[in-house]
């Protein structure tokens, strides 16, 4: 059930080595961003060494999910372990609100009453920080089109180079004007942003883990397409969702004519083959009710009380 998402091009053991890569080149850029704000007095920067931190933290959190995912399925985990990959999101995501509102409260301090700042160090350390965040980004860029889990670290890179462009401009504006507001002003800017893309991209994430529908999808048409299939009278109790980001699947009731009951096998064989071929839903739980015994007022995507008299098919 588990799968690798990775660019088509791409295999499983180098896109862990890319990540791995990223992870030591964002410790090492973190560790000498915070060393260099505390010795700077500039918060931007070490608002940006938090930020890669948190990159980081999402990298080591990435590179395990992509690990866990690959595992077969097994008595503990039925569907297999691919959801990690959006847990991992999730986590990711949360982590970059806390941060962003943390820094929005430390810049709004800072504003108050700025302090100091030594504008060579921010622009020297700012530079180094934006030509890792580039790696970094190119090193993601080819697998955050398949998953979910490396796109969050591909926008929390992008987000920290366009973060670094900040802190070098306000670093040079320091030492040009001894504008000593533009670090705390900096800072907030970059929290904004950090907030902006951690609110547009959690919602994906949290609707997967409710089970809820995949938004690309067409519910009216897969009922439809049912409907549509010879000996099917009607559908009820549907239900379609994400087992992992890549996997949809559809579990629902299908009332078959009561003369085509002797035909069942190839009714659902007619259904899978429809639903697979027409919107990709390779896993189906089907339970067939005939005409004369199908529930009565079931709606159609209620749960309902099942009567445990249909047959299920997979």
């Amino acid at each position: 059930m588990s799968h690798d998402h990775d660019d088509g091009h791409l295999d499983p053991k180098s896109g862990d080595r890319r990540v791995a890569i990223a992870i030591w080149a964002n410790g090492l850029l973190t560790v000498a961003q915070i060393i260099g704000g505390i010795l700077s007095g500039s918060i931007a920067l070490i608002a940006d060494a938090i930020h890669n931190f948190s990159d980081m933290a999402s990298l080591v959190i990435a590179f395990g999910a992509r690990k866990i995912s690959r595992r077969p399925a097994d008595a503990r985990m039925t569907f297999g372990y691919g959801r990690v990959e959006i847990v991992a999101a999730l986590i990711n995501y949360t982590s970059l609100i806390l941060i962003g509102f943390y820094l929005i409260y430390e810049g709004v301090m800072r504003m108050v009453d700025p302090p100091e700042v030594a504008g060579w160090t921010v622009v020297i350390l700012g530079t180094v920080a934006l030509a890792v965040d580039t790696l970094t980004a190119l090193l993601t860029y080819s697998m955050q089109k398949g998953s979910v889990n490396i796109r969050a670290l591909f926008l929390h890179n992008l987000s920290d180079a366009l973060a670094s462009v900040a802190v070098i401009l306000g670093g040079t504006l320091i030492l040009l004007f001894d504008m000593r507001w533009v670090d705390p002003a900096i800072t907030i800017g970059i929290a904004l942003y950090i907030l902006y893309l951690a609110l547009t991209e959690i919602g994906g994430p949290i609707r997967t883990l409710m089970l809820g529908s995949p938004p690309d999808l067409d519910n009216d048409a897969v009922i439809s397409a049912v409907r549509g299939i010879d000996g099917v009278v009607d559908v009820h109790h549907v239900h379609l969702w994400q087992m992992e980001e890549h996997a949809v699947a559809l579990d629902t009731h299908v009332v078959i004519e009561q003369s085509k009951w002797e035909e069942l096998e190839a009714v659902k064989r007619s259904i899978k083959q429809t639903i697979e071929k027409r919107f990709g839903i390779t896993h189906s739980t089907l339970e067939f009710e005939g005409e004369a015994n199908a529930h009565e007022n079931a709606q159609i995507y209620e749960h309902g009380t099942d009567r445990g008299d249909g047959d299920h098919g997979q």
